[in-house]
């Protein structure tokens, strides 16, 4: 069964520095558990169907004028229609003052009601997008994840592989660090994956025979970064002489993350490989084949083997 998860009210407040103008109880305890929004016009005039009272409601201009033009009978019945269904929360846009009668009616149905100077449609989707990330599914998985001439690279592998030792080296080359040994993956949408550190160790990375260390201290502010979307996998395992290993890159291997489709490829480690630079390779090709470009593909054509079909394998890089 998938995990439902909320944000708090408070949260939102304090990123979005939104002012309370009134909360029936601390904004702590009030917890949105949707990232759909709404914008309540249709509601107003008495059309309640599909209204889902769990999603935020915006409102601007265009809300607060037609309640105006109502007369106080008809807005005391359509406000009383809509908040008697207790939505999350109503935030007014662009600084709008807001008439006496809607803040006694949030206070009468205890909704709470918020403020922003921001306009509508970039409130709308910041918001939106604050909410996906913040109730996104997720997962924890072992591993490193760094950023690399901008693409997410999630390394896997079994305990000393050498996942840790990589990543410092990518470091000190330049690249940064998002996670090391547990990373936090979220579904933001159908197609993006985004990682990050579970707080309690964020920044710090274990090498044997040193122990954990602080790379943000040892290394500055410019080698570590808060998160980053997942663009491929680079699985490191032991070297396996029986093992018939991809040489071309023809093939496109891809693994499921949340029902998200991840290239992957498998490193064999052998001693001498220089794991960062193999790294680095592997992140401006995969951003080639993003694209456009496979070396393997022209490289079939130059002689004369256009013909040659990739394949298209799923793998399970967490199998046990």
């Amino acid at each position: 069964m998938a995990q439902n998860y909320a944000v708090s009210l408070e949260t939102i407040i304090e990123f979005h520095k939104l002012e309370v103008v009134y909360l029936p109880k601390p904004a702590e305890e009030i917890l949105i558990t949707t990232s759909e929004i709404n914008r309540p016009g249709i509601v107003l005039t008495g059309y309640t169907d599909y209204f889902d009272p769990l999603r935020i409601q915006i409102l601007g201009w265009t809300e607060l004028g037609f309640m105006r033009n109502m007369s106080s009978e008809e807005r005391d019945k359509a406000l009383g229609y809509w908040l008697g269904m207790k939505p999350a929360a109503a935030v007014i846009t662009r600084g709008l003052d807001i008439p006496d009668y809607f803040i006694k009616a949030c206070r009468e149905y205890e909704v709470p009601l918020l403020k922003t100077e921001e306009e509508t449609s970039p409130f709308l989707a910041a918001l939106i997008a604050q909410l996906n990330k913040e109730l996104a599914p997720r997962i924890t998985r072992h591993g490193v994840l760094v950023e690399v001439y901008g693409e997410g690279v999630l390394i896997t592998g079994e305990s000393g592989a050498g996942k840790s030792e990589a990543a410092i080296e990518l470091i000190k080359r330049g690249h940064r660090l998002i996670a090391d040994d547990a990373v936090e993956i979220r579904k933001i949408s159908d197609k993006t994956l985004m990682g990050n550190s579970p707080s309690n160790i964020r920044h710090f990375v274990e090498l044997r025979g040193i122990g954990i260390i602080d790379a943000r201290r040892i290394f500055g502010m410019g080698a570590v970064k808060p998160s980053e979307k997942i663009d491929m996998v680079i699985v490191l395992e032991a070297w396996d002489s029986t093992k018939a290993y991809d040489r071309l890159g023809l093939d496109n291997e891809y693994t499921n993350i949340l029902d998200v489709q991840v290239p992957v490829i498998t490193v064999p480690i052998t001693p001498g490989r220089n794991l960062a630079v193999i790294v680095e390779t592997a992140a401006m090709n995969n951003r080639q084949k993003k694209m456009g470009y496979n070396a393997a593909k022209d490289l079939m054509a130059s002689l004369g083997m256009e013909d040659v079909q990739p394949e298209n394998k799923e793998i399970d890089i967490w199998q046990n």
